[in-house]
């Protein structure tokens, strides 16, 4: 892996509301490095997701540092971040090509060269010749599909993923996992993955940040020594059953 390109510093954030205060992360430091995949795991609200919304620019942390991208460059959110969610969040009067070409019409990107490059990417989330449907007429991975390759049309640096294999069932979720992999080997990205799923923080992660319950604190943050591409049969294996049995005893589920 190559330098870092997020450094979060002490980062804390709270909810405030009439009445109540809400630490929801409280001295997170990371560094997380340029082309890695980092899975984040951690107990039900306990902030995974606004972590990711403080790396997006959708929140602001109250304390702490955020930096994203070398020091002497322009890191521009808009511009340089994708985003994936739980659910595709596709137009539906929009046909997949278009759908997929979103982003590069919000940011002015001539419509020739983002057709020609949401084609490129359809073939590479496994779509290819689809972009004439709407999304009705796909599955439920099918259309994350197309929106992880919305999310990468504007070719961003950073792709942020909040739960996003949580609504689809347990064998489209492996089939997903797979492609995930794939994906990104072939993309070179650096992706950010939340997840709820131990197994699938572990099975897609070149390292894994462990969470505690809120407010979000770094339990460990670790590099799986699991060879690439990862296929289904690892997770039947020593080595990933000692990664795992790692992160239940540090989240107190042994």
């Amino acid at each position: 892996m190559g330098e870092p390109l997020i450094r979060l510093r002490n980062i804390r954030k709270t909810y405030r509301g009439p009445g109540y205060d809400s630490l929801a992360v409280s001295d997170v430091t990371l560094d997380i490095a340029e082309g890695a995949l980092v899975s984040i795991v951690g107990p039900s609200g306990c902030g995974k997701t606004t972590l990711l919304k403080i790396l997006a620019d959708l929140h602001q942390a109250d304390d702490g540092g955020v930096q994203i991208g070398n020091p002497t460059s322009h890191f521009a959110p808009g511009r340089d971040v994708g985003m994936v969610f739980q659910q595709p969040l596709l137009l539906k009067w929009r046909r997949i090509l278009d759908n997929v070409m979103l982003p590069a019409e919000i940011l002015h990107i001539p419509r020739t060269q983002a057709r020609e490059r949401a084609q490129c990417l359809l073939a590479l989330v496994g779509l290819a010749g689809l972009g004439d449907r709407y999304p009705y007429e796909l599955s439920g991975g099918m259309q994350q599909r197309v929106a992880i390759a919305r999310a990468l049309i504007h070719d961003p640096k950073l792709i942020l993923m909040d739960e996003p294999f949580g609504a689809l069932d347990a064998l489209t979720r492996e089939r997903m996992n797979l492609e995930m992999g794939r994906i990104w080997r072939e993309s070179k990205k650096t992706i950010i993955f939340v997840t709820h799923s131990i197994q699938e923080a572990v099975f897609l992660g070149t390292h894994c940040a462990v969470l505690t319950a809120r407010p979000a604190r770094i339990a460990d943050f670790f590099s799986i020594d699991l060879p690439h591409p990862r296929t289904l049969d690892m997770k039947t294996t020593e080595a990933f059953g000692r990664i795992t049995q790692h992160i239940y005893a540090l989240l107190g589920m042994e």
